[in-house]
C-alpha cells in the first residue's frame, strides 16, 4: 500500500564531536543501520558534526577500539558514569585481553569443527545412497547423522555463548558478560557464523522429515513405485543442498575459529538486536520458512528429471514452509515497528524484500497446484521459490546491501554466490530441457492462472527494484537507489487486483459447487451481487466523510467486497475444514490491506524540540515532557524522557521513550520508542536527542491507526494455513498427480463438457459433500491418469 513505511522525517540528528571534556551529545539517527556500519562504529572515532543551537553536552560517547589480533583495548578499567568515564568501574568496556596461552585445549572449538566436517561427509554419503532403492535404510541413517551433527554444532556454539567461552572468536565478537541470558542465547543468530549454524540445523531437520515421509502407495509397492523414485531423487537434491551449506559453514564462515588474543569480556550483540523479545522468534521462523522451501525445490528437480509430477507433495511441503514464513514476516514488521524508532514497519529494505519474494512465489505455488493444467507451472514456481531463498541468503550474508538485517562482508559472500549460480544454472537447464508446449486440448483454469500469475508478477517487480541498484553499481559504476515510491507505484495496483480476484473466486466458487441446470455466467454474477454492493457502499460512505486518496478508497472497498464474499461462503454448511482455512487466510489478507491503507494514509504525527513542561499535540493527545531519567544497566547507558500523556483532558498514562548507548559497541545511540497500543490506534513516542542537563529533548509523536488489526491479520493468515494443513480423510487414493497429456483410451468429452469444475474460471478448492467437488478434487475422474511431462 502507498507509504506503508511511514516515511521518516527529513531531519536527522547525528552524534556531536567530543568536546574538551571528552564527552559528546547523545543523539540517534532513527534510520536503519547496517551491521556493517555498526561494526565500523566500534573501531572508528566519533565523526565530527555540527552542534545545533539548542544542543548541549549529553551522554559521554567514548572512543572505542576494535577487538582484533593486533590491537588491544585499553587495559585500564573504564567506568560507566554520566560525568566522567575515567573514574572507577568497568562499564561494559572490553577489559584487558587474556593471552591465548595456558588456557587448555579448546574442546568446544575442536568438537564443533569436527561436527561440521562430519555433517558434510554424512550429507554427501546420503546424497550418494538415496538414488538406490535398496540403500534407502542406509541413506536414512546418513540423513539422521547429518541432523545429529548440525544439532551438535548448534548446541556447542550456544553453550560457548552461555558460558562466555571467549576462546571462540564468534563468542569474543558477539558475547558479553553483561548481556542478559535471553539475548545471549539469541545472539547466536545475530551474526553471520552463528546464523549459518542455525541454517544448518533447520535444513537438516527438514531433510530428515522429508526422508521419513513416505506415501502409502510407495510403501505398499516395496520401493519400486514411481512415487518412491521421485522421493529418492528429491532427497538426493535436498542432501546436496545440505552438503553445500555444511561446506560453506566449515570453510567460509568457520564459527569455531579461535580468538587471538582471548578477551576477558566481549561487546555483546548489535544493540538493535538486544532490545526486543521478538529477536528470539522472528529469525528462527524465517529460517523455518526458508529451509522448508528446500523440499519442494527437491521435488521440483525430481519432477524435471523424471517427467513425473507429484503436485500433492509439492503443495503440502510448500504449505509447511509458508506458515512459519508468514509468521516470520509479520513478526519482523512488528520488530521493526517496536525497535528502529522511525515509526514504520516496512521500508522496502533489500533484505525485507528478500523475504517477501519467496513468500509471494510460495503463495503462487499453493494456488497453481489446484489446477491440473498448471502442473508444469507449479513445478517451475516451486523451483523458483527456493532460488529466491538462496538469493536472499546471498544478499543478507554477503555485505552487498546496507540493511539492519544484513551482515558484514565476509568470505561467505562469494561462496554463496557460487551456490546460487550452480542452483540457478541447473534448474534453468532442467526446465529448458524438460518443459515443452502443453497439448492443444489442455485448457488452463482461469482463476489459478490469474492468481499465480499476479503473484509471480509482483515477485518479479520486487526483484527488479531490489537488484537494480546492485546491477547499476556493478555495470555502470553509479550509486542508484530504488525506494518506496517505485514499489508503491508498481506493487500496489497488483495487490488491489489480487483483492478483487480473491473476492470473486470465493463467491463464484460457491455457485459452481452447487450447479443448476442452465446456470452460467449470470448465476455467478448474481452470486457476486451483494459483495459488490458491500464494496460500493463502503467506498461511497467513506468518500462522503471527507478527502481520501483513491488508493485508500479502493483498498477499503475491495477489502469489504472480499470479506462479504468470504462471509457468504462461510455460511454454506458444506464448507470443509480445509476450505475454511483458505477463506480464513484470505480474510487475513483483506484485513491486512485495510490496516496498511489506514496506517499509511491516515497517520498523524508531530515532532519538535520540547523543554520540560512543554508538550506536543497530535490526534487529540497531549504529550508533555515531565523530565529525563538516566541509568546504567546491562552494559547500556540509557536516557529516558518521561512524558505524561492526556487525551481530551483525561489522563492516559506515562511513557518513557529512551536512547540507549552501548560503550562496548560504540557507534550511535539506539532509540527505544514507547508505544501505547489500542484497538483503533497506537500512540507512538520516540526520542532522538537528549540534552546533558535534561532540560530539553527532541520528541516525535505519531498516532498510527489500526496497527492492532495489522498484527491480527497476520495471525489469521497463519491460522488459515494451519487449518488447511490439518490432515483430512482423502477423497481419492493417494499418489502422484501427473501432468495432463492426451488420454490413451479415454474418449474426448462431448461438446459443452470439455471443462471440468476444476478448470472453471472461479477455481478454488471445492466444498466437501458435493459430487462435483469430488470430481474436481480428482481432476474429473475417479483416479488420476498416469502420464508424463509433455
Amino acid at each position: 500500500m502507498p507509504n506503508s513505511s511511514h516515511h521518516r522525517p527529513a531531519t536527522r540528528s547525528a552524534p556531536a564531536p567530543p568536546g574538551d571534556s571528552g564527552e559528546g551529545v547523545l543523539a540517534v539517527q532513527p534510520a536503519v543501520r547496517s551491521r556493517t556500519q555498526a561494526a565500523a562504529g566500534s573501531s572508528a572515532q566519533a565523526a565530527p558534526a555540527r552542534r545545533t543551537p539548542h544542543a548541549t553536552t549529553c551522554l559521554p560517547v567514548p572512543r572505542s577500539r576494535r577487538l582484533s589480533g593486533t590491537t588491544r583495548p585499553t587495559p585500564a578499567a573504564t567506568p560507566m558514569t554520566w560525568g566522567n568515564l575515567s573514574k572507577g568501574g568497568r562499564g561494559g568496556i572490553l577489559a584487558s585481553c587474556v593471552p591465548p596461552g595456558g588456557d587448555g585445549v579448546r574442546v568446544i572449538g575442536y568438537l564443533g569443527t569436527a561436527a561440521l566436517w562430519a555433517g558434510l561427509a554424512a550429507s554427501l554419503a546420503a546424497a550418494l545412497t538415496w538414488p538406490r532403492a535398496r540403500s534407502r535404510p542406509l541413506a536414512a541413517r546418513c540423513t539422521a547423522c547429518a541432523l545429529a551433527c548440525a544439532a551438535l554444532a548448534f548446541v556447542l556454539l550456544e553453550s560457548a555463548l552461555v558460558t562466555h567461552d571467549f576462546r571462540i572468536g564468534f563468542v569474543a565478537r558477539q558475547g558479553g558478560r553483561d548481556v542478559p541470558l535471553y539475548y545471549t542465547v539469541t545472539s547466536l543468530w545475530s551474526a553471520l557464523e552463528g546464523s549459518l549454524v542455525l541454517w544448518l540445523l533447520v535444513l537438516a531437520a527438514f531433510a530428515f522429515a522429508a526422508g521419513r515421509h513416505r506415501s502409502r502407495r510407495a510403501a505398499t509397492a516395496g520401493g519400486h513405485h514411481g512415487t518412491d523414485r521421485l522421493q529418492r531423487i528429491a532427497m538426493t537434491t535436498v542432501m546436496l543442498v545440505c552438503a553445500a551449506f555444511f561446506a560453506l559453514t566449515a570453510l567460509a564462515a568457520d564459527p569455531f575459529a579461535a580468538a587471538d588474543p582471548v578477551p576477558a569480556d566481549g561487546p555483546g550483540p548489535d544493540p538493535l538486536l538486544r532490545g526486543h523479545p521478538l529477536m528470539g522468534v522472528h529469525p528462527p521462523l524465517l529460517y523455518l520458512g526458508y529451509a522448508g522451501l528446500m523440499v519442494p525445490f527437491g521435488y521440483g528437480v525430481a519432477c524435471l528429471i523424471t517427467g513425473r509430477v507429484e503436485v500433492a507433495r509439492i503443495r503440502a511441503w510448500t504449505l509447511v514452509a509458508w506458515i512459519p514464513l508468514t509468521a516470520g514476516i509479520v513478526l519482523g514488521a512488528w520488530w521493526s515497528y517496536g525497535v528502529l524508532g522511525w515509526g514504520g514497519y516496512w521500508e522496502w529494505d533489500p533484505v525485507e524484500n528478500a523475504s517477501l519474494m519467496p513468500w509471494l512465489v510460495a503463495t503462487a505455488v499453493l494456488h497453481a497446484a489446484r489446477a491440473r493444467s498448471l502442473r508444469a507451472w507449479t513445478v517451475a514456481l516451486a523451483v523458483s521459490a527456493f532460488l529466491l531463498v538462496l538469493l536472499g541468503t546471498f544478499l543478507t550474508r554477503s555485505g552487498a546491501v546496507a540493511s539492519v538485517h544484513s551482515f558484514t562482508r565476509s568470505a561467505a559472500g562469494p561462496a554463496l554466490l557460487g551456490v546460487l549460480t550452480a542452483a540457478l544454472v541447473t534448474a534453468a537447464g532442467l526446465i529448458a530441457w524438460r518443459v515443452r508446449r502443453p497439448p492443444s486440448d489442455a485448457r488452463p483454469a482461469t482463476a489459478p492462472l490469474l492468481g499465480s500469475g499476479l503473484l509471480t508478477a509482483l515477485a518479479g517487480t520486487v526483484l527488479l527494484g531490489t537488484l537494480f541498484p546492485l546491477v547499476a553499481d556493478l555495470v555502470l559504476g553509479e550509486r542508484v537507489s530504488v525506494g518506496a515510491p517505485y514499489f508503491d507505484r508498481m506493487v500496489v495496483p497488483g495487490l488491489l487486483a489480487l483483492l478483487a480476484l480473491m473476492g470473486a473466486a470465493s463467491r463464484r466458487r460457491q455457485r459452481l459447487a452447487r450447479p443448476v441446470a442452465g446456470a452460467g455466467s449470470s448465476e455467478c454474477g448474481r452470486g457476486l451481487a451483494w459483495p459488490v454492493a458491500a464494496g460500493a457502499a463502503t467506498v461511497a460512505g467513506l468518500g462522503s466523510t471527507g478527502r481520501h486518496s483513491v488508493t485508500a478508497l479502493l483498498a477499503f472497498g475491495l477489502a469489504a467486497f472480499e470479506l462479504a464474499a468470504i462471509a457468504a461462503r462461510l455460511l454454506d454448511p458444506a464448507v470443509g475444514r480445509r476450505r475454511m482455512g483458505v477463506l480464513t487466510a484470505h480474510a487475513g489478507v483483506a484485513l491486512a490491506a485495510v490496516a496498511v491503507a489506514a496506517s499509511s494514509g491516515y497517520a498523524q504525527q508531530a515532532q519538535g524540540r520540547v523543554r520540560v513542561g512543554e508538550s506536543l499535540q497530535v490526534g487529540g493527545y497531549d504529550v508533555r515532557l515531565d523530565g529525563v531519567e538516566r541509568q546504567a544497566a546491562d552494559g547500556a547507558m540509557t536516557a529516558a524522557a518521561r512524558v505524561v500523556v492526556t487525551r481530551h483532558g483525561a489522563a492516559v498514562g506515562v511513557l518513557r521513550p529512551s536512547l540507549a548507548f552501548y560503550p562496548a559497541r560504540g557507534g550511535s545511540p539506539v532509540a527505544r520508542p514507547a508505544i501505547r497500543g489500542g484497538l483503533l490506534s497506537d500512540l507512538y513516542v520516540s526520542v532522538s536527542e537528549v540534552d546533558q542537563d535534561g532540560a530539553a529533548v527532541a520528541l516525535r509523536v505519531a498516532v498510527n491507526p489500526l496497527m492492532s488489526l495489522l498484527w491480527a491479520s497476520g495471525g489469521l493468515m497463519v491460522l488459515g494455513g494451519l487449518l488447511t494443513l490439518a490432515p483430512t480423510r482423502p477423497r481419492t487414493s493417494p499418489g502422484s498427480a501427473l501432468l495432463p497429456t492426451r488420454p490413451r483410451t479415454a474418449p474426448q468429452p462431448a461438446s459443452g463438457q470439455g471443462r471440468t469444475p476444476s478448470e472453471a474460471p472461479c477455481e478454488s478448492e471445492p466444498s466437501s459433500g458435493s459430487a462435483n467437488a469430488r470430481a474436481s478434487e480428482a481432476g474429473g475422474a475417479s483416479r488420476p491418469r498416469k502420464a508424463r511431462m509433455p
